[in-house]
């Protein structure tokens, strides 16, 4: 199980890897009104409770995808249930919430790049991420598709501009998820360039088939201890609320100490090394990335270099000489013999000169008695090539295979039929010899 869960970490954070270097050429820029409404609308209509912790827990996308793998492997566990199951995991608390929740993991797993994208936008702009969330209630609600229902409560804080829609379960103690189709839900979108998208559940949780129109809200959960989370509409700055007694409930290692009069702090520790959309959010969590300078000295360039001159490679330093390693051997100064009489191109090469070869020792013409005379080996007359056909000869044998193994095999047929009458004629091992044993005898 560990194994496995492993393996889906690198492959989610390969993944990661690969959408960051696809939007790193806008990673200073803040999102837009247009992109924030298409990124939201999937969950702005979600319970005020669900909808922080979804949003905290998108800062942690590793996580998210952990968590994720984990409720597929247990898919009997949800509720409060799945909830006290992962009390020991090294997840952050928001996303032990979730687990509570599988469809919500489902779907932020699913969606990887949408999921990050939320998180940037939770950490470096919280404001325009409520601003887009009330926008959005408000077109639903304009369009007659927001509403209190047997599954939530909707209210209404204030008047004018300043109206605030707030979302919450009719019964805390029975949590419902709703899904809906963001093109049907908010009325007619208004940026055509950014269309919203719809990710539907899995029909294993309850929903049945997607709709064109209307709201589904499946099977209610029985997920109160779950919840810890809230909103503040009117705070300015930091809209998410933590109810610390609820979360160490949920996660008996969560430090209250980090939490400042109830408002929501990001760990980076849970961040798992995912970089930062923005630069600023990255240095403000402890997180930098070397800078130019830096990137010179990683190409062996020197910080004290002048400008005008190149910078030089930085020579190794010598290796000192082992006591024992052998003597270095010393070069040769003399060089290399120039060939002689060398021919200009298109004039013939002169005749090399014959190479004496030693006169073979012929054996004694006078055999010995008894002895029968070994046949005589024809020899061939040596041959003055040019390199050119010693060349060729090297080459043709390559061909010639078969023949030079039946050669062969008829010089060694030779060589036994020779020394056969020569071993018959020679006494045998441990036979006396005749006058021997003559002698003996007197």
């Amino acid at each position: 199980m560990q194994r496995r869960s492993l393996m889906a970490t690198c492959a989610a954070a390969l993944c990661l890897g690969w959408l960051r270097t696809g939007r790193a050429q806008d990673g200073r820029r803040p999102f837009t009104r247009e992109e924030l409404d298409q990124m939201l609308a999937p969950i702005a209509l979600y319970p005020d409770a669900l909808l922080s912790q979804t949003l905290m827990a998108a800062t942690y996308p590793l996580e998210v995808v952990e968590a994720a793998r984990w409720s597929r492997a247990n898919p009997g566990l949800k509720g409060d249930a799945a909830v006290a199951a992962v009390a020991n995991q090294d997840w952050d608390v928001s996303v032990k919430s979730l687990t509570a929740f599988p469809q919500v993991l489902a779907n932020m797993d699913a969606h990887l790049d949408w999921t990050q994208k939320l998180g940037d936008a939770m950490l470096g702009q919280q404001q325009d991420v409520a601003d887009s969330v009330q926008r959005l209630r408000a077109e639903a609600a304009a369009a007659g598709n927001l509403a209190s229902n047997s599954q939530q409560t909707v209210s209404y804080l204030g008047s004018g501009d300043d109206r605030m829609i707030e979302i919450e379960p009719v019964n805390p103690a029975m949590i419902y998820v709703p899904y809906y189709n963001p093109t049907w839900a908010y009325g007619s979108w208004p940026y055509a360039a950014y269309p919203p998208d719809y990710y539907p559940p899995p029909p294993i949780y309850g929903y049945g088939a997607p709709l064109a129109s209307g709201i589904m809200f499946g099977i209610g959960l029985a997920a109160s201890s779950a919840i810890f989370g809230g909103w503040n509409w009117r705070r300015g700055n930091s809209y998410v609320n933590v109810n610390v007694d609820r979360a160490v409930h949920i996660d008996r290692t969560f430090n209250a100490a980090t939490v400042n009069n109830g408002q929501w702090q990001h760990n980076a520790d849970h961040r798992k090394g995912v970089s930062y959309r923005d630069p600023a959010v990255g240095q403000q969590y402890g997180q930098s990335r070397p800078g130019v300078d830096q990137r010179q000295q990683y190409r062996g360039r020197t910080a004290n270099a002048p400008a005008n001159q190149p910078a030089q490679a930085t020579a190794r330093p010598a290796v000192p000489q082992q006591p024992n390693a052998r003597p270095a051997v010393p070069q040769q100064t003399n060089p290399v013999p120039q060939r002689a009489n060398t021919p200009a191109i298109g004039q013939p090469a002169p005749a090399q000169p014959a190479i004496a070869r030693p006169t073979p020792v012929q054996p004694s013409a006078t055999p010995r008695p008894g002895a029968q005379p070994l046949p005589q080996v024809q020899t061939r007359a040596p041959t003055t090539t040019t390199p050119t056909a010693q060349r060729g000869a090297a080459l043709s044998g390559v061909d010639r295979g078969q023949q030079v193994n039946r050669e062969a095999a008829r010089g060694r047929a030779q060589q036994t039929r020779a020394a056969a009458p020569a071993a018959a004629a020679r006494p045998a091992a441990g036979a006396a010899h005749p006058a021997a044993a003559a002698g003996g005898r007197r």
